[in-house]
């Protein structure tokens, strides 16, 4: 009950305007409450995600599929069904909130396991061993594209299935991540 007002609250004001307060009042609770189970905001909103919208893809943990192109077709799954499985407004503040505080991104994803917004370095590395990329790849056209490319679809009601998907990592993601390597380090990612 308290994490899904926590996720109400988050679509309707956004994370900065998000109050223990309103959280008490909305879920019928004390602020005490709140504090006990949670010492920061960052870390209410982290188990809000992850009770609500990070639960529909990360059960599965870490991705292997053996492949650079089976990885990024599984992160892209997790991402898009993470996605769908919160309002859109909810998915921008998210957004927003991690522009805002890289730290809770990542932080939501070390509590909730791979969502799919960032490139694991696990992943990166395991598909320069193989070959797959050139030494120095870097995640920054993945989590740039991927992300935002996916979120654009949501907010318009298209789909994102297996075919498009694949389209979109053999066609834009692939080649990025290859021409990645030996450049300058890149801005920060939307996702990253």
């Amino acid at each position: 009950m308290i994490l899904a007002c926590v996720l109400v609250l988050l679509g309707e004001v956004g994370y900065d305007a998000l109050t223990y307060e309103e959280v008490a009042r909305r879920a019928h609770a004390s602020k005490a409450t709140l504090y006990r189970r949670w010492a920061t905001k960052g870390e209410m909103v982290v188990a809000a995600v992850a009770a609500g919208p990070a639960s529909a893809a990360t059960g599965a943990g870490d991705i292997d599929t053996g492949s650079i192109r089976g990885d990024l077709i599984a992160l892209c799954r997790r991402l898009d069904t993470t996605m769908r499985s919160a309002d859109g407004s909810l998915s921008l503040m998210l957004l927003r909130a991690g522009l805002e505080d890289p730290a809770l991104c990542r932080h939501i994803e070390e509590t909730t396991g791979p969502t799919g917004a960032k490139l694991p370095a696990s992943v990166l590395d395991a598909a320069i061993r193989r070959g797959e990329l050139p030494q120095g790849a870097q995640p920054f056209a993945y989590e740039e594209v991927a992300g935002s490319v996916l979120l654009l679809r949501r907010l318009n009601g298209l789909p994102a299935g297996p075919d498009y998907l694949t389209y979109l990592i053999d066609s834009t993601l692939l080649p990025a991540l290859r021409a990645s390597a030996g450049t300058d380090p890149p801005p920060r990612a939307i996702f990253g």
